[in-house]
């Protein structure tokens, strides 16, 4: 049956997704790929589908927040797609965590609309422990700056306490900032399908979040070094654990 948001249906055989926000990052995922096939473009999600050392790939774009993600995941469920990674980006609530640097989320701080609306806040918002772990070595075999750690998900920049608020989560140890890890991971905890997520850090600890944003769209060289990192690392951990499968 064809999805209604993302516009694919059990037709294309996919079986494991990268996941970014921004549908044009689909067009720096696509040269480390082979044999890649544009599919479908329908509001915030864009897909294409490749083949990485011989794995077939998924890649669709969720837009910005966890609604949006969790459209895509649950969709993505329903077509038969088993494993899902986020590429994504985040702001650092830690110094040690440079621009460019990658986290790979370990917990999710559920303080966005969407994965509440599926479960009470105290519902662990983790991802697939085995999915995490070939991430995490994935990283750790390419020579990738890298942190594992809670992120926190939220569904806005623009509040008025958004500097009391970083400075709170800071202080509970929380690495950095997205809006859909904690979606994704709820969803497939209920649904039953792996999903990881792999965030590259663009805001600098305590810099401006609108400012960072910009100079990374405009293609500032360690976060789009980042950018590449997390691709190759969601690839190779995709790899590792389907190719015998």
């Amino acid at each position: 049956m064809l999805q209604p948001h993302i516009q694919l249906d059990e037709s294309i055989q996919a079986r494991y997704a990268l996941l970014p926000g921004d549908p044009a990052r689909l067009d720096r995922v696509a040269p480390f790929l082979s044999d890649v096939t544009e599919l479908a473009c329908n509001r915030e999600f864009r897909s294409l589908r490749g083949s990485y050392k011989g794995l077939p790939v998924l890649v669709i774009s969720t837009g910005i927040g966890g609604a949006s993600a969790g459209i895509a995941a649950e969709e993505l469920h329903k077509i038969g797609v088993q494993a899902m990674i986020r590429i994504g980006s985040c702001g650092a609530l830690q110094s040690k965590v440079r621009l460019g640097d990658l986290i790979i989320v370990n917990g999710a701080v559920k303080d966005d609309g969407a994965s509440n609306t599926y479960s009470r806040a105290v519902f662990p918002a983790v991802p697939d422990a085995e999915l995490m772990i070939a991430c995490i070595e994935a990283a750790k075999k390419q020579g990738f700056a890298y942190h594992v750690g809670i992120a926190r998900s939220h569904d806005s920049f623009y509040t008025d306490q958004e500097t009391e608020i970083d400075a709170y989560w800071s202080r509970q140890g929380v690495l950095g900032a997205d809006m859909e890890s904690a979606a994704l991971f709820t969803i497939a905890s209920l649904r039953g399908f792996k999903a990881a997520s792999i965030l590259n850090n663009v805001v600098a600890f305590e810099q401006d979040t609108a400012e960072s944003i910009a100079s990374y769209v405009d293609g500032e060289d360690l976060t789009m070094q980042g950018e590449r990192h997390e691709i190759l690392t969601a690839l190779e951990a995709l790899h590792s654990l389907f190719k015998d499968r």
